[in-house]
């Protein structure tokens, strides 16, 4: 994009650049600041572009504090492209248990595939061919682009956004994507191009410290000699951020099902949609509406994990939303539906301890799961035949599977509460 191009993006949303010497000013105050106060963080200390690109695809949507033990053991375990492409997906998909949005290290994968077919295993130094890569949009390609090259682009996510709304009280909506545009233009004019890295990753900093989204403190900022929304006292109306779409509650019933030989059955997810190509208890989704006598039982909000939706994957969504946070059966009262769900599907008959084992919360993107676990014991053993998809383990193997989080809340919900209480 030419500066006559960032002329016209700055007229139409009224946006004053400053002059040359201000644009240096801005950037040594915020330069010797990060230079001072930066974190010192694992993805720092390299400029090795894998490293840095799985750093900043763990980073999305995820707390540094928790992405610190997982980079090291991917890094341990897929120490290079090379090796990262030729992995095992579940063993892939075990190292990133836990951190949530899947399709990230699939995609990653991926584009590992891709650079050994297509650039030779050398991670790629264009941007344009950086962001040509599976999984790979402007934030990331901008982020490697300067941090393991030292190449002028920009980076801009929600921090950086934030930032520079206040900078320049710029009014265009950060929960729009078109409004991208506007930001990456701002960081092309403002950008050291003696220090693309370092400059980006200070933005990043500052926006998630002093500038965050909540009682911000620019009175100590660095750089409020040019924020105007300080100056000016307008700070409480930037970032313009329209509020997201409400998660849409949904019910599920999660079976925790043991054999003869003490196995549990666990069932392989499809290899799209939610929660691709993981292992759970067989999970459930029963129509509630012709259930009689309803208990109430609210669902109450959590913030355990937020992750990417494929609605899809369960065609009743939509019937069930508007009750789902209403009212839930007691098994009593859902004990024929599910033992008939559970015969059609997986040819079992649970005997069934006559009790919840408790309930699990989890949102992702754009759906509330509430899941209730139940737990029942089948007069089979391994040899017993099971869909394609399904597999009986016994609890030491475990280790071996990938289990997303609700799946793992559920594991330890029947370890602290059903185990300990019946003795099973």
């Amino acid at each position: 994009m030419t500066n006559l191009e960032h002329e016209k993006i700055f007229k139409a949303v009224g946006i004053e650049m400053w002059p040359a010497e201000k644009i240096k000013a801005f950037r040594k105050a915020l330069l010797d600041w990060y230079d001072k106060e930066k974190r010192d963080l694992p993805w720092r200390r390299t400029s090795d572009p894998y490293s840095i690109w799985v750093s900043e695809i763990m980073l999305q949507q995820t707390r540094v504090d928790t992405v610190i033990p997982y980079y090291h053991n991917f890094l341990d375990k897929f120490p290079d492209i090379a090796t990262l492409a030729a992995a095992p997906e579940d063993a892939i998909l075990k190292a990133w248990e836990g951190l949530g949005y899947y399709s990230r290290v699939k995609n990653m994968q991926k584009a590992a595939q891709q650079i050994i077919a297509e650039y030779g295993g050398i991670f790629p130094k264009d941007p344009q061919e950086i962001a040509k890569l599976k999984g790979i949009g402007p934030y990331t390609a901008g982020a490697v682009s300067s941090i393991a090259f030292q190449i002028p682009e920009p980076a801009v996510d929600g921090n950086v956004m934030r930032v520079m709304s206040r900078l320049f009280e710029i009014d265009a909506d950060i929960a729009k994507p078109a409004s991208r545009k506007i930001f990456e233009a701002v960081v092309r004019e403002l950008i050291d191009p003696e220090r693309p890295g370092d400059f980006n990753q200070a933005l990043m900093d500052l926006g998630s410290s002093i500038c965050s989204p909540l009682n911000p403190q620019p009175e100590i900022s660095p750089i409020k000699a040019f924020n105007a929304a300080y100056k000016n006292g307008t700070m409480h109306l930037y970032p313009v951020k329209s509020k997201a779409k409400r998660p849409v509650p949904m019910n599920l019933q999660g079976v925790i099902l043991q054999n003869r030989e003490k196995q549990f059955l666990l069932e392989k997810r499809p290899n799209s949609g939610l929660l691709a190509d993981f292992w759970t208890f067989p999970l459930i989704q029963l129509d509630l509406d012709t259930i009689p006598g309803l208990v109430d039982a609210t669902i109450k909000p959590t913030s355990i994990q937020t992750e990417l939706l494929v609605a899809e994957d369960f065609p009743k969504l939509t019937e069930s939303s508007t009750n789902a946070d209403k009212k839930l059966p007691s098994f009593t009262q859902i004990e024929a539906q599910l033992s008939e769900a559970i015969a059609e599907k997986y040819g079992l008959k649970p005997i069934w301890l006559k009790a919840e084992t408790g309930s699990v919360n989890h949102v992702f993107s754009h759906i509330k799961w509430h899941i209730t676990g139940y737990y029942g014991r089948v007069l089979t053993n391994a040899e017993s035949e099971l869909p394609a998809q399904c597999r009986w383990v016994s609890e030491e193997a475990f280790a071996d599977y990938a289990f997303p989080v609700p799946q793992q809340k559920m594991w330890q919900q029947f370890q602290k509460q059903t185990r300990k209480e019946f003795g099973l």
